[in-house]
């Protein structure tokens, strides 16, 4: 008799066991490890300055190839700034992104955790008119910034 971590009874005995402590499978998981995760990197990005060339964060990958700025260029630069309390840097660093973005992921990641600790899933949906807002706004945005420099 083999003494495997994969035999089929203990397997089934530790499945039980995570099936009983009922937090596994919980709505609330998902978002709770979403957040400890951007904790986690905002107090990483807090020691690090993306400023200073050379680090350990990397490039935008459509910036490399490209030499253009993406809707999202300066994003991390702009978090930095805005962890640090200077607004003004992080303004400069991307406005559309500290402008729109940072409150949208705060009403979508906070409805997310709100409807988890209900018990409740939630998966927004955007359709339509909404998308090509999102869309055209990015593309706008990108389009202004690589041609006023």
């Amino acid at each position: 008799m083999s003494t495997s971590t994969s035999h089929p009874a203990r397997r089934s005995w530790f499945r039980r066991l995570l099936r009983r402590a009922g937090w596994l499978g919980h709505p609330a998981l998902p978002p709770l490890a979403t957040l400890g995760a951007g904790l986690a990197g905002a107090a990483y990005l807090w020691g690090t300055n993306p400023h200073d060339g050379g680090g350990p964060l990397p490039r935008c990958p459509f910036n490399w190839a490209t030499g253009l700025d993406c809707p999202a260029c300066g994003g991390t630069r702009m978090a930095y700034d805005a962890l640090h309390g200077d607004l003004l840097a992080a303004w400069h660093d991307n406005a559309a992104l500290l402008l729109l973005g940072v409150p949208l992921a705060a009403w979508l990641g906070g409805r997310w955790l709100y409807e988890g600790l209900r018990g409740r899933r939630y998966r927004p949906r955007i359709r339509g008119w909404g998308a090509a807002v999102m869309l055209g706004t990015a593309l706008g945005w990108a389009l202004l910034r690589n041609l006023t420099g």
